[in-house]
């Protein structure tokens, strides 16, 4: 295993000065796991005042014993401010009576004092970077990460009324690690769900977004159901369960909802969260009429659901006003022969062309988990070939440097069709040749131009446009196959 030099470094420098120090908890794992840890955490018997000792650049603006340690990164000049090592002090806890913080932190001189207060066996493990071979393994840690399996230390009802947040940790860790939960350590979370009322909702947003960036955020979500989780967390996506759908769905709307996650081609979360919210406005909206469940304007009703949401989880603006925009604009209508490029610029124009990827992405989700074996129809890959043409916009005078008001104020004429004659030959012209496109050189040839009859000129104007623009039309659609 590869242990930075600046880990190694932290531990000879308290190791020197007579103090223990171990590698602890999720790095560990990560080791174990031939994953890159993400960071790396220390633990020692030393006092949080004797590491300032050791350490005075650290800092300790807390009572738990975490002193965070500066650290600079190879080829860096300096730290930066997330390039942090935690050192934390041996420590015991006694008493959560707010579900969530200790009411008492003992500093401790054993190792195994702090490895028993750890949440996961995965997560309970150690060894000194002198020795990593020698793991110190003292609930079966390694045992289950090659099961695969989620377990807490000691009774897991205990480790879940000391903090409701592990719950909702351990559905993470089984999403992004792809193990399962314990079953003792399910029933416990199923037991004792309704904790989940004392964590933060800033906590409950950060877990969810974890689940949402991992690998199987399907999973995660389909978990947080099973272990009653979910109606404390997003309890208008499960008022979906078991609403039927008609016509072309053949799923209920939260297995849909599921199912649209899961196949989601986008890796980025926010547009995740939009696929598995996207029909969140259906139950709301559901009525029979002629035999038939519609769903008459649930995309309107969904984006506000998710605008909600979104607010009550205390997500940033930025973030709820793309994932309700995705939602809101999810229905939009497109088939091949009826749509104008005025009206795909009009979409364009409705939901940003920043967000026109992940548009035709919820659309593939929505496609697949509707159980339609084809992810993007020959309309979809069309739509593409549409926006890509529309925002290009592979030819036209915008792309002049002199504009329609510069040509009238170089002639002191009046605007007309001339002015716009004009326009299309110096676009003709820097077709051929761009390095025309300066002020400049355009102004000069306005007025050269000016003093011409523009007929014959236009003419061939229309004739370098149209052939560039058929050019540029083409490759456009071998590119999206259209």
């Amino acid at each position: 295993m590869k242990i930075p030099d600046y880990i190694l470094d932290i531990s000879h420098r308290l190791q020197k000065s007579g103090f223990e120090s171990y590698v602890v908890g999720g790095c560990v794992r990560d080791i174990l796991m031939s994953r890159d840890p993400k960071d790396w955490d220390i633990t020692t018997n030393a006092r949080p005042e004797q590491i300032l000792e050791i350490f005075p650049e650290g800092k300790y603006e807390n009572s738990f014993g975490t002193v965070l340690l500066p650290i600079r990164l190879s080829g860096e000049a300096e730290a930066k401010p997330d390039d942090l090592v935690e050192i934390t002090t041996y420590r015991s806890e006694q008493g959560y009576s707010d579900r969530r913080h200790p009411d008492a932190v003992n500093f401790e001189t054993e190792l195994d004092k702090d490895l028993e207060r750890r949440d996961f066996t995965i997560n309970a493990l150690a060894f000194s970077p002198d020795k990593p071979g020698d793991i110190v393994d003292l609930f079966g840690g390694e045992k289950d990460i090659k099961a695969k399996i989620i377990r807490a230390v000691g009774e897991p009802s205990d480790r879940f009324k000391e903090d409701a947040l592990r719950m909702l940790r351990a559905v993470r860790f089984s999403a992004q690690l792809g193990f399962s939960l314990e079953p003792k350590t399910q029933r416990a979370i199923v037991k004792l769900a309704g904790s989940l009322k004392f964590v933060s909702p800033e906590r409950i947003r950060d877990e969810l977004v974890k689940i949402m960036a991992s690998d199987r955020p399907a999973v995660g979500i389909s978990l947080l159901h099973d272990t009653k989780l979910l109606q404390y967390i997003l309890p208008e996506l499960e008022q979906g369960v078991g609403v039927r759908q008609d016509r072309h769905h053949i799923y209920t709307v939260f297995k849909h909802n599921l199912l649209s996650l899961e196949n989601c081609p986008n890796s980025e979360w926010p547009v995740r969260f939009a696929a598995l919210l996207h029909d969140i406005g259906k139950p709301k909206t559901r009525k029979i009429i002629d035999g038939i469940a519609t769903f008459y304007n649930h995309e309107y009703v969904g984006a506000k659901m998710v605008d909600r949401i979104m607010s009550r989880l205390k997500f940033p603006n930025e973030q709820r006003e793309r994932v309700v925009n995705l939602v809101r604009n999810h229905m939009f209508y497109y088939n091949v022969g009826e749509v104008t490029a005025a009206s795909v610029r009009r979409l364009i124009v409705k939901v940003g062309q920043q967000n026109l990827k992940d548009l035709i992405d919820l659309r593939i989700a929505d496609r697949l988990g509707s159980g339609t074996p084809k992810a993007k129809p020959y309309k979809l890959r069309h739509l593409e070939y549409m926006m890509e043409k529309v925002q290009n916009d592979p030819v036209s005078v915008k792309m002049l440097s002199l504009k329609g008001d510069d040509i009238i104020k170089l002639l002191d004429a009046a605007p007309g069709p001339k002015i716009g004659a004009i326009l299309d030959v110096l676009l003709s012209e820097v077709i051929e040749e761009p390095d025309l496109n300066k002020k400049d050189k355009l102004a000069k040839r306005v007025k050269e131009l000016g003093k011409l009859e523009l007929a014959d000129l236009r003419n061939k104007a229309k004739m370098v446009i149209e052939e560039k623009r058929e050019e540029d039309d083409r490759q456009i659609k071998r590119q999206f196959k259209v």
